[in-house]
């Protein structure tokens, strides 16, 4: 029985240690490297609604992690409803495809080689407003798509917060 106390308190101790020591991040070692931290994501978010607030739009605004997952997302007060799945979906077709989604368009109108590959994966956007977010050595980290004005409003707002991020690193 005293062996089983020792064993057990020891175990206690040890596991305790860790958690201690990440009070600061509690996901600390939870998490890979190369993965958008939650930190980098609001970075991306905040340059996102700055842009947005600069061009007098509303925007929906998603963040997904380097494995096409969500991170983070806001909605602005009044954005469309609708964006919502489009600002998500298109932060998830970049990520997926490792290109921003302004790239898919001339590859999949009729005819082209990629016709149809709106349709695969419960949903791919293949019009701009998703673009990639790089560390400083260029490894993908997560994914930034955008929603809720014109395709060229949404690119603007999605390349702020992925260039914020970048940003970041220096």
């Amino acid at each position: 029985m005293k062996k089983f106390i020792f064993t057990l308190t020891a175990a206690i101790v040890l596991a305790a240690a860790p958690l201690a020591m990440a009070q600061d991040d509690p996901g600390k070692g939870l998490y890979l490297p190369g993965d958008i931290t939650l930190a980098q994501a609001q970075i991306a978010i905040d340059a996102g609604l700055a842009k947005a607030k600069e061009q007098g739009t509303l925007m929906d605004i998603a963040i997904v992690d380097a494995g096409g997952n969500l991170k983070a997302f806001v909605r602005m007060n009044g954005a469309f409803l609708g964006s919502i799945d489009i600002s998500i979906k298109k932060a998830k077709s970049a990520r997926s495809l490792n290109m921003p989604t302004s790239t898919l368009h001339d590859a999949s109108v009729p005819g082209a080689e990629l016709y149809g590959i709106e349709v695969t994966n419960d949903g791919m956007v293949i019009f701009g407003g998703g673009e990639l977010i790089k560390d400083k050595d260029g490894t993908i980290i997560g994914a930034i798509g955008v929603s809720g004005s014109s395709v060229a409003n949404d690119m603007e707002v999605a390349q702020a917060g992925a260039a914020a991020v970048l940003a970041s690193f220096k």
